[in-house]
């Protein structure tokens, strides 16, 4: 396993991103585990975010693209982290663009993006937080694709989550980062996945933060829940 993705376990633990116990999900699944991109609030902890996933993007798909996409409203953030620590590390300028919920219709920004306004000859990346179903994409993908004037003008690269929760997408005994892969044409992958993290922390760690007992939690949760 790479350095980064090391450090970046780690920084999920400290910035109380990545939690073990016992979670009720928005699927009304009970987790023994619980990812929030939320918990990132300091400067710092940004900074540090945005080199992440700047490391993850590169490793995953190079210098091909030019504009990193974060859907609102956790997207936004990430984007703009990622594009300020992709330009520091690689020296190559990415722009960032974001959706709204809510389509602005006045001003000399007005319209349903944030930031850059992507349009034929784009070639994007798209950013998100953490996919458990897949179906954020199912909004996002439509967005970007309605900002073509003809077909395939905008070409998406990829896209590149935090952590990859390796549990089925619905209808699908496949993990949803295959699915979008399969379904839309296009790379889907995360800077860890939960086999990373269970390796890292448990099979060659210490077991503080993921105790025998906690593992076994996992190991049930996966047998009923976990991709093929």
């Amino acid at each position: 396993m790479e350095d980064y993705k090391k450090e970046f376990i780690d920084f999920m633990v400290e910035c109380n991103a990545l939690k073990f116990g016992s979670f009720t999900l928005k699927s009304g699944r009970k987790s023994p585990f619980f990812m929030n991109a939320g918990a990132y609030v300091t400067g710092g902890q940004l900074k540090r975010l945005g080199e992440f996933y700047a490391k993850a993007v590169h490793d995953n798909f190079g210098d091909d693209f030019d504009v990193f996409f974060g859907p609102a409203y956790k997207g936004i953030p990430l984007a703009v982290v990622t594009a300020l620590a992709y330009s520091e590390l690689y020296g190559k300028e990415i722009k960032y663009c974001s959706d709204r919920k809510e389509e602005k219709d006045h001003g000399a920004d007005k319209g349903s993006l944030l930031g850059y306004k992507i349009n034929d000859g784009d070639r994007v990346v798209i950013i998100e937080d953490v996919t458990t179903s897949g179906k954020s994409i199912e909004e996002t993908y439509p967005k970007i694709k309605s900002q073509e004037t003809v077909p395939g003008g905008i070409k998406i690269v990829g896209e590149i989550v935090s952590l990859n929760r390796m549990e089925k997408a619905p209808d699908s005994d496949k993990a949803a980062l295959e699915v979008i892969s399969e379904k839309y044409g296009f790379p889907a992958r995360a800077i860890v996945s939960m086999n990373d993290v269970i390796e890292y922390l448990y099979t060659n760690g210490d077991k503080k933060i993921i105790t025998d007992e906690i593992k076994k939690e996992m190991d049930s949760y996966y047998s009923l829940y976990g991709a093929k």
